[in-house]
């Protein structure tokens, strides 16, 4: 095989692999969505519904007593937070639109940046003045700004 041919083939194996990334990141998001759809449970404290303290303070603490129904996830007692309610592993800490978000506070910032895999969000100590420019300069290069 020439030089030639070796080159197209791995650039076709590149392309190949970067399509299937973007499949599986596409059906992961559809994943995560069902799982928003069927929503988790809300996780509250054991014996929330006989105390009136518990009730208001509603917040989950994990069940530790010897014989506790919920600790030991019996028929009948409020779900346990787990590993299992968990998003997948990919899609953690991504936007809900699929992108990575990333934090900018100046122009050179987003020239390191990719439109297509990320998105902007414009940092809390920007002024207004600086805010508008970098507003106006993401959304010209392609950016999704999520706090403009």
């Amino acid at each position: 095989m020439s030089a030639v041919e070796t080159s197209s083939i791995e650039e076709l194996l590149k392309r190949r692999e970067e399509i299937l990334k973007q499949r599986n990141l596409a059906r992961l998001i559809a994943k995560r969505k069902a799982l928003i759809k069927r929503k988790k449970p809300e996780f509250l404290r054991h014996l929330w519904w006989k105390f009136i303290k518990f009730q208001n303070d509603l917040k989950w603490k994990r069940p530790r007593g010897k014989d506790n129904k919920m600790r030991l996830k019996l028929k009948g007692y409020p779900p346990v937070v787990s590993a299992g309610y968990g998003t997948p592993e990919e899609l953690r800490y991504l936007h809900p639109s699929g992108l990575i978000p990333v934090t900018v506070s100046s122009v050179k910032d987003l020239e390191k940046l990719d439109p297509k895999k990320h998105i902007v969000y414009i940092a809390s100590t920007v002024g207004l003045k600086k805010r508008l420019e970098l507003v106006k300069v993401a959304q010209e290069k392609g950016f999704k700004v999520a706090n403009p």
